[in-house]
């Protein structure tokens, strides 16, 4: 297999006429660089200048600059080099396998091992060899931080080297097959955006009103608004409290001092600067009026045999309007803790944060469906009290909710992170209950359909990626094009690649000694 067994077991037969080769051997390994950012004149000229960031948000086979350019002094002063055009571009760490191919000469930075084609072999075949190839690479990387592969190793990469005019009828029927599978999947993409964006207009509609407004109108004045609807609440959370305080004195076999009432934890206010108008009968509250918000577990799971385990949620459980519940966690709890910290059927839990601006306040209403669960410290729940949870999912899931959730996460340091003490400060739009009711009923239907259809698209998706993978692996198996008998072998290719490489640096050796004669 010519120096390609240290990958042996990833790779498989080939048809007589190819050979296993290291990329090394029928391509230029070449490195990037970065000039000192220290010096602006290094920046801002004419060279194109590629970056791994650049390639995560490139789209196509091609490639023919980034975001910066640096200048010729930038380019003098760093190990880049310039690349042909047709050159295979690697991304070699953060991360391993982006690849394009050069639409005009380019250089890049030190995050890439490029690859140039000798001897004219084609680049599109290699391009979509090294698409399929990150697993392999990444077998060849090394590094603690991040993985990285070396120039040394990259070109140790192991290639399946076809007779040249097979290269180039197989990478023919790729370009014809892929681009119509991409096509698909873009199309899947896009109907994928626009029922996310449908999802949101719903939940819109139905916190501004709208979704209601027919009802509400045939309705007319509703047998109790939201105002009164959040005296009751208001009553019911006190009363909730008071039963607590006394459940807790009987226990330890205490009267109730003098005064107790007076510690009542009163809700936090309402701050109604910058809220929007709502409809007739719609009133504003703060969460902790509404609910019962508590923090969760300060534990890690539990690893080795332990008794009173108990399924423990994390944030990986919890999605936006959706559970995660094909990994839940166990972990010890003691005397008192689960009567504490068991959900209930109708809880929300939100993430207080975990790096993801866009993420910061995600719920999800718990359904019950696993008895005596409990959360982790990074959620935080939610209890409603009289009020619909599905009401209130919705509104933290809409966009006005989710703006205001990420106003309270910022802080000072740049980071964003919610708390129990923020949270209950979120303003949360109230309905009289009925009309909580028709918008529940409403949404429900609307979203069970839209999940529905986000499935079908998730199921395709899926399997565009599978047949990509299938249609990828005949092409380097030698079995997605007939082969032609007449064509040269692989052997014999690599025989003259190697000849004129040997025949090349021989004449580079002699021009340089020449020159050193000359000096």
């Amino acid at each position: 297999m010519d120096n390609v067994t240290e990958l042996s077991d990833d790779l498989w037969s080939l048809p007589d006429s190819w050979k296993w080769v290291p990329i090394g051997d029928i391509a230029e390994v070449v490195g990037g660089g970065t000039p000192s950012t220290t010096d602006p004149a290094n920046f801002g000229g004419d060279v194109p200048w590629i970056t791994p960031a650049d390639m995560s948000r490139h789209v196509g086979k091609q490639i023919a600059g980034g975001t910066r350019f640096i200048s010729e002094k930038g380019l003098a002063d760093s190990g880049a080099r310039w690349l042909p055009k047709g050159a295979v571009l690697f991304s070699s760490r953060a991360p391993i396998g982006y690849v394009a191919v050069a639409a005009k000469p380019v250089t890049t930075n030190q995050g890439f091992k490029s690859f140039v084609p000798v001897l004219g072999l084609g680049s599109d075949f290699m391009y979509y060899w090294l698409t399929s190839a990150k697993p392999i690479a990444e077998k060849l990387a090394s590094g603690t931080t991040f993985l990285e592969i070396s120039g040394a190793k990259a070109a140790l990469i192991p290639f399946p080297l076809a007779p040249a005019a097979e290269q180039t009828r197989i990478a023919d029927k790729l370009e014809e097959l892929l681009s119509d599978l991409d096509a698909g999947v873009a199309e899947l993409k896009a109907a994928q955006r626009k029922l996310a964006q449908y999802r949101q207009s719903l939940l819109k509609a139905a916190m501004e009103g709208r979704l209601t407004q027919a009802w509400r109108e045939q309705l007319g004045e509703p047998e109790e608004s939201g105002a009164q609807l959040l005296d009751r609440i208001l009553r019911e959370r006190r009363e909730r409290w008071e039963a607590k305080q006394l459940a807790k004195f009987e226990a330890q076999g205490k009267a109730p001092p003098k005064g107790w009432r007076d510690r009542y934890p009163v809700p936090a206010a309402l701050e109604p600067a910058g809220l929007a108008e709502l409809p007739p009968g719609w009133v504003w509250a703060s969460l902790d009026m509404l609910a019962e918000v508590q923090g969760g577990v300060q534990k890690q799971p539990s690893r080795a045999p332990v008794q009173n385990r108990y399924p423990f949620l994390r944030v990986a459980n919890v999605a936006r309007g959706l559970l995660k519940l094909d990994e839940v966690h166990e972990i010890e709890l003691f005397d008192g803790e689960l009567e504490r910290l068991a959900l209930e059927r109708g809880d929300i839990l939100i993430v207080e944060g975990n790096g993801s601006l866009t993420e910061i306040g995600r719920c999800a209403r718990w359904d019950g469906s696993i008895e005596n669960a409990v959360h982790q410290n990074h959620l935080i729940r939610a209890r409603p009290i009289v009020m619909f949870s599905e009401f209130l999912e919705a509104w933290l899931n809409s966009l006005g909710g989710v703006e205001i959730l990420m106003k309270l996460a910022a802080t000072t340091s740049g980071l964003y992170t919610l708390s129990v003490s923020k949270l209950c400060k979120v303003p949360v739009p109230l309905p009289p209950l009925n009309e909580q009711a028709s918008a529940v009923g409403a949404l429900t239907d609307a979203l069970a359909a839209q999940l529905l259809m986000a499935s079908y698209i998730q199921k395709a998706l899926r399997q565009a990626t599978a047949q990509r993978k299938n249609i990828l692996q005949a092409a380097f198996s030698g079995q997605l094009v007939p082969q032609d008998p007449n064509d040269e072998p692989a052997s014999r290719l690599l025989e003259r690649i190697r000849a004129e490489r040997a025949a090349s640096g021989a004449t580079k050796a002699r021009r340089g000694r020449h020159a050193a004669n000359m000096s």
